[in-house]
């Protein structure tokens, strides 16, 4: 499990921790012996397309999704031409009621990623069809460091919490002089209070008024 240089600059010491390490073998058991996703070459996709110092908005999400050929590293993302899942929809459906975005032919969320928005799952790994089986390893603890090193980032970031879990990583950030914006999740259980939220245009005005330019949220077709 690799970082790239400008990851592993700032989370150098905690990759060389004794958890980290025991995180790992786990990880490398579990593949030996079931099916885990995302794919090896995948699971630090997040760190992959937005480096440490182009971070501008982290969206944080829980659990990778856990059916064949959907997770891909980066939280609420699925692979190109794989059907977008229930939460994916309804995070659409408010992108097009917020922003007028048209509806994305595909549910790759990489151009966000490319863009300046970090895609993290709080777990970066999970058995096929064994949703949080990979909970309580070690993960939160990892991507919690990672919370941390971009609040001690001088350049402020947005981040953006959807539902109870992500919220409560809110006690890991400085507000001022980051910024949190917290709406529900996106899930068909908790939809309803996620429509109407405008998540992006307020990224994108918080944004503003730190003096960045605004995050381009619409996907085209592939």
């Amino acid at each position: 499990m690799h970082l790239p240089p400008s990851w592993q600059a700032v989370l150098d010491g905690e990759i060389h921790k004794p958890y980290f390490a025991d995180l790992a073998q786990f990880v490398d058991k579990e593949r030996a012996a079931q099916t885990v996703y995302p794919p090896e070459g995948d699971v630090f996709n997040a760190f992959h397309f937005t480096p440490y110092d182009e971070v501008k908005v982290l969206l944080l999400g829980q659990d990778p999704y856990h059916d064949e050929d959907q997770a891909h590293g980066l939280c609420f993302s699925v692979r190109q031409a794989v059907k977008q899942p229930p939460s994916l929809v309804n995070i659409f459906k408010e992108l097009k009621s917020d922003l007028g975005c048209p509806l994305p032919e595909t549910g790759n969320l990489e151009p966000w990623a490319r863009r300046g928005v970090m895609l993290l799952n709080a777990v970066l790994t999970v058995r096929a069809h064994a949703p949080n089986s990979h909970k309580g390893r070690g993960w939160e603890e990892f991507t919690d460091a990672v919370i941390r090193a971009l609040n001690r980032r001088e350049k402020p970031v947005v981040f953006l919490l959807w539902g109870a879990y992500a919220q409560k990583k809110g006690k890991l950030i400085d507000v001022p002089p980051h910024v949190i914006i917290t709406a529900a999740h996106p899930s068909p259980l908790s939809a309803k209070k996620f429509f109407g939220s405008k998540p992006f245009s307020r990224v994108n005005a918080a944004l503003g008024e730190l003096g960045e330019a605004p995050i381009d949220w619409c996907i085209q077709a592939p």
